[in-house]
């Protein structure tokens, strides 16, 4: 048997529920502390009265309070794998990049070209690196996610009081975002709104596709030209609805894919372009505006436009 398949066998825990822990399923909280469990065996130990809360059998569904005391029986978890560090250049990016940061929330200027989480293939995300890099942190958890090729604000709570506040905010109007993004073309209109229904996995070349299509979700998006190039055209992005690839297929249906695209832009435009030296996707989450979990503060966010972006335009004018 090889070394990686080998089994451990973990004894009775009894986990007290901190502040960091507090408000998650049961089979959430377990999913994350049984890593390498499957799914099926954990909803099978809590129909079985393995686990306990405070003595007392649970649903899957319960909630977890501060103060609980939750019974983790011993359960055959894989051999952890060794972990990958993180490269040196994402941890300064991260280091240079902060935003804002206070006891609740960590907002960055992620760098383009990182998944913001490990998985499919990816060692290590963003959400990896900080946590490695901030070892004496006891909860850091992405707010919402943005594409690995697109750079720009990120929030990470700090505190799971603060993410559930967070994730009501972006399920309803509570966070404002707009996105810097490149077109291809001249694209002469001041402003208009994309009202169009998206519909995501839609298989295409054997590559998993967004598109529009009446049986899709509703997707809108608000467009404004701010620069308009020789065969470019700068425009500020706002998502009113937070779907897969929104901007990026909304921009397609415009007619003026983002510039650096490779997934639904123009081979050609995108050819071009790296034939000039540019060779990356021009989507930057720009601005974000909410009210802090905590305090109710407005924060405002700008994150600066990364250094080939910028020159990029600069050899536009």
């Amino acid at each position: 048997m090889k070394s990686e398949d080998k089994q451990v066998v973990a004894k009775v825990r009894f986990i007290e529920i901190t502040d960091a822990l507090e408000g998650q399923r049961i089979d959430n909280f377990l999913v994350k502390l049984l890593k390498g469990v499957p799914k099926s065996r954990i909803y099978r130990i809590i129909r079985k009265g393995e686990v306990r809360v405070n003595k007392g059998r649970c649903d899957a569904k319960r909630k977890l309070m501060l103060g609980d005391i939750v019974r983790v029986p011993p359960v055959r978890m894989a051999e952890p794998k060794e972990l990958i560090s993180a490269p040196a250049y994402l941890k300064s990016s991260l280091q240079r990049g902060i935003l804002f940061e206070d006891d609740a929330i960590l907002i960055i200027n992620k760098p383009a070209g990182f998944a913001v989480h490990g998985g499919s293939g990816i060692s290590s995300g963003v959400i990896e690196a900080l946590r490695e890099m901030r070892p004496e942190s006891r909860f850091l958890e992405l707010v919402h996610r943005l594409d690995r090729d697109t750079s720009g604000c990120l929030i990470i709570a700090k505190k799971r009081s603060a993410l559930r506040t967070l994730h009501e905010y972006f399920r309803g109007d509570g966070v404002k975002k707009s996105y810097l993004a490149l077109l291809e073309g001249r694209w002469e209109q001041k402003k208009i709104i994309v009202d169009q229904p998206l519909l995501k996995n839609v298989s295409q070349g054997g590559e998993r596709m967004v598109k529009v299509s009446s049986a899709g979700k509703p997707s809108q998006t608000r467009f404004k030209c701010i620069t308009v190039y020789q065969d470019a055209t700068l425009v500020e992005a706002s998502p009113f609805t937070g779907r897969t690839h929104q901007i990026r297929v909304h921009a397609l249906w415009l007619g003026h894919a983002i510039i650096g695209d490779e997934r639904y832009g123009n081979k050609e435009t995108n050819k071009a372009f790296r034939q000039r030296g540019y060779k990356r996707l021009f989507l930057h989450a720009h601005k974000l505006q909410f009210a802090h979990p905590v305090t109710g503060e407005i924060l405002k966010l700008v994150a600066p436009l990364a250094d080939d972006l910028q020159a990029l335009l600069d050899k536009e004018k």
